[in-house]
């Protein structure tokens, strides 16, 4: 039996943020993933179109194949871009070989370790009253954990307000949700390490989930340090893209990894960076304030391994402008909120079905999306 080949490779960028790809084979069949990386959708997009000239005549079935030629076949390699440009084919790819046999990417993958994942929500909110109304409103879509940035802005030093203002956050968090749910505190890289090391105290007799990106990623040498200073678990991981890239910061004691399914090699990769994870007895919560696509990969991963602790998900994020998460796909029942999560996705491939017609109206629309610029009182960068 002749096998099918690939024919076509589109990209899509779309509202509000986020980059879409589509593979096509001789024999109609369409995959789909994404490859979204906030901001740089047409640097991406241009190396998604080079990979195209490669893929086009091969047999989609051979993913690991593709992925160690896309990952290793040229002398310069690796980074967020080429790394997004091959999470977004891979995931495609893996979409494809689910639809060709029938069943859900888990199910190639060994077969699901539960039946349904917890997920989390982001709130927003500058004050207490403000954090205690975005947390109400999550819990009565049925969640039981949330994620809040600790603070805006940062200045390097953190002053005695800036820490209790975080506190003060934190502790209207705790006391909507009650000792039952769980908030998680992500600092964004926004806080030096001493002002980090600093906050944890504080903030610990509020038990938060874990404190996530103490240090940004350039730092993680440092991140062990964090990790000593504090009985809250530490995540960290969203702007690393390889197994090599979070091996120090497994050794560094993190209880928690964050690979983001569009960012760190697809599918492929954040499996190979689960397994090592679970060497070190290490939890993985996919990053994921993307869209349908890359929220489906990680749950089909989250299906697959069994150290996943969390899914982070993007419906109804403070931050989405122009378009939501279930605006892409043409059947939502799969991706709703049951129990406090997702029910096992048991369609084929990546368990969802895009609506192709929307995607190119979105893309044919599209404005490039940047994150602002800040800066400290003194005029210097500040980290967004």
């Amino acid at each position: 039996m002749i096998p099918a080949s690939i024919t076509r490779v589109e990209s899509f960028p779309v509202a509000p943020r986020w980059l879409f790809v589509r593979i096509e084979t001789d024999d109609g069949l369409v995959g789909w993933g994404e490859a979204s990386l906030e901001g740089y959708a047409d640097v991406v997009r241009a190396a998604v179109d080079q990979f195209a000239e490669y893929l086009l005549g091969k047999d989609p079935g051979r993913i690991e194949d593709h992925w160690q030629v896309l990952t290793k076949g040229q002398f310069y390699r690796g980074g967020p871009v080429l790394a997004s440009a091959v999470s977004g084919v891979d995931q495609a790819l893996w979409d494809l070989k689910g639809k060709r046999l029938g069943v859900p990417v888990h199910d190639l993958l060994g077969g699901p370790v539960r039946d349904r994942i917890r997920a989390y929500g982001w709130v927003g909110g500058d004050d207490p009253a403000e954090v205690a109304d975005h947390i109400s409103a999550q819990l009565e879509v049925g969640l039981t954990a949330v994620k809040m940035n600790a603070s805006g802005r940062m200045n390097r030093s953190g002053t005695v307000a800036d820490l209790n203002g975080v506190v003060d956050r934190v502790a209207s968090a705790r006391e909507v949700l009650g000792p039952d749910r769980d908030v998680a505190v992500d600092l964004h890289g926004r806080f030096t390490l001493g002002t980090a090391r600093r906050l944890a105290p504080l903030i610990e007799p509020l038990h938060p989930f874990f404190i996530e990106e103490p240090v940004v990623p350039e730092n993680t040498h440092m991140i062990g340090k964090m990790v000593d200073a504090t009985t809250i678990p530490i995540a960290t991981g969203e702007r690393l893209y390889t197994r090599q890239e979070f091996l120090p910061v497994l050794a560094a004691g993190v209880a928690i990894v964050q690979p983001d399914l569009s960012h760190a090699g697809g599918i492929s990769e954040v499996r190979r960076i689960a397994a090592l994870a679970e060497a070190f007895d290490v939890a993985i919560a996919p990053h994921c304030p993307l869209g349908p696509l890359a929220l489906a990969s990680c749950l089909q991963i989250g299906f697959a391994v069994p150290n996943h602790l969390i899914q982070e998900q993007s419906i109804g994020i403070h931050y989405n402008s122009g378009a939501e998460v279930l605006d892409y796909v043409a059947d939502t029942s799969p991706l709703k909120f049951v129990g406090g999560g997702f029910e096992r996705l048991t369609g084929p491939g990546l368990g969802i079905e895009i609506d192709e017609r929307a995607v190119r109206d979105a893309s044919a629309s599209w404005e490039r999306w940047q994150n602002p610029v800040w800066r400290h009182p003194d005029g210097s960068v500040a980290e967004w």
